[in-house]
């Protein structure tokens, strides 16, 4: 299976890469994926190994032709490519006639679990698209019950102004509430931008400090999330956790978590913006910090939850908040190979 992305992108995966392995249990199953994602991998029971590949690059297989690859990277055919250089006797892919690959159309609009749950349907391994929830980390959290701000995107144009994420941890710390600030080595500096903001100790930056295996244990044990449309926010609601959500440029009907659970999503656009603008979404600039902390007193208001990975999950489609917001395997190969950059990549990088 190819899925060399990002964090987000592995999460809204699952279903669909889980579906894949019950359906062939005689057969190893290979993720080609960023290794930085492997702790995930195991966490979620996905693949049997996984194969270091980053976005569109070759994929380094030395076995045997695969039985099946898999395509859950993309459509274009640059990553269908890739696959078909594997010698597989079967892919299974979205239709790329450039690339000489026949299956199911590509919908643009269909939100991003679904998408790859009807392909591996298409293929007769039926996917279940609520099965997102992942167990709980093996490992402590830096800091438990703490509220979790995470400011940081992989573009500029989903990231929620600084000053603004400053201003939810300055609240929360000042009710009393324990607060980190996560992220990767990139996102470091943004983080203690905020922190130095809040007023908060240098101690409460966890962004740079922490592998992706410490990070699912931080927001495992957080008592309420916050952030964007970004890695993060998928991680909170596979373990389950309370988050408060801001999207922009790309509407939740898109990228959006279960549509039960201890979230809130907060989108106030009407159509899908630019990802690839070099400044913040309007739709995230129209998000207050009135709004965004009346929804974390609310989450915060409800009893603590049990530890992550304990309660089922369900499928795609967000909760509104209040007010609603504006419309919107291991003998021979079965499937070829399919820090984790948190944000989602550039369409390119997904051909």
């Amino acid at each position: 299976m190819l899925r060399a992305l990002g964090l987000g992108d592995f999460l809204t995966s699952v279903p669909a890469m889980r579906a894949v392995r019950r359906a062939m249990p005689d057969h190893e199953t290979v993720l080609a994926a960023p290794p930085a994602l492997e702790p995930l991998v195991r966490l979620a029971g996905v693949a049997d190994r996984l194969l270091a590949t980053s976005g569109l690059e070759p994929v380094r297989w030395d076995g045997p032709a695969p039985n099946v690859a898999v395509n859950l990277h993309g459509k274009g055919p640059e990553s269908h490519r890739l696959l078909t250089a594997l010698g597989p006797a079967d892919v299974v892919a979205f239709s790329c006639p450039e690339a000489g690959v026949d299956g199911p159309h590509w919908d643009a609009d269909e939100h991003e679990v679904l998408r790859w749950c009807r392909l591996v349907t298409v293929a007769g391994w039926p996917a279940d698209p609520v099965d997102l929830r992942l167990p709980s980390p093996d490992r402590p959290p830096a800091v438990a019950d703490a509220v979790v701000v995470h400011p940081g995107a992989a573009s500029l144009a989903r990231r929620w102004p600084a000053e603004r994420f400053a201003a939810v941890a300055r609240w929360a710390a000042g009710k009393g509430f324990p607060v980190v600030l996560t992220g990767n080595d990139a996102e470091r500096a943004l983080a203690l931008d905020v922190c130095r903001m809040a007023g908060l100790a240098p101690s409460a930056v966890l962004a740079g400090r922490t592998d992706l295996a410490g990070l699912a244990a931080q927001v495992g044990a957080a008592r309420v999330v916050v952030c964007g449309d970004t890695g993060v926010g998928h991680l909170a609601s596979a373990l389950g956790r309370p988050s408060v959500l801001l999207f922009g440029p790309t509407p939740p009907s898109r990228w959006g978590p279960p549509g039960t659970g201890p979230h809130t999503v907060i989108w106030r656009g009407s159509t899908v913006g630019d990802p690839a603008a070099d400044l913040p979404d309007p739709a995230l600039l129209r998000v207050t910090v009135d709004e965004v902390l009346g929804e974390v007193q609310a989450l915060l208001r409800r009893p603590a939850l049990p530890a992550a990975g304990t309660t089922p999950g369900s499928g795609p489609g967000p909760r509104r908040p209040r007010p609603a917001a504006p419309s919107p395997a291991a003998h021979e190969p079965a499937s070829c190979p399919g820090g984790a950059p948190s944000g989602r990549p550039p369409a390119a990088a997904r051909s």
